[in-house]
């Protein structure tokens, strides 16, 4: 004789939907604001302190992205 089993968890309530919603909302936030600042800072340097870091200008964009993501 066969059995089946099944098993089904509970729906996220309402309550914890929002949480988590809020959470990964905060969390984009911060990285926005992470890249926003690397973004400022860096097209704030002149050429020459940008050569002198390694950087070239066209390299801002990634490079902020990746501060932001943590890379």
């Amino acid at each position: 004789m066969a059995h089946l089993t099944e098993t089904r968890s509970a729906a996220p309530s309402l309550g914890a939907r929002f949480t988590e919603f809020r959470a990964a909302l905060a969390e984009r936030v911060a990285r926005y604001r992470a890249y926003r600042s690397t973004f400022a800072e860096l097209t704030a340097l002149s050429d020459r302190e940008l050569e002198d870091l390694g950087i070239c200008r066209a390299d801002i964009h990634r490079i902020s992205q990746e501060a932001a993501v943590g890379n």
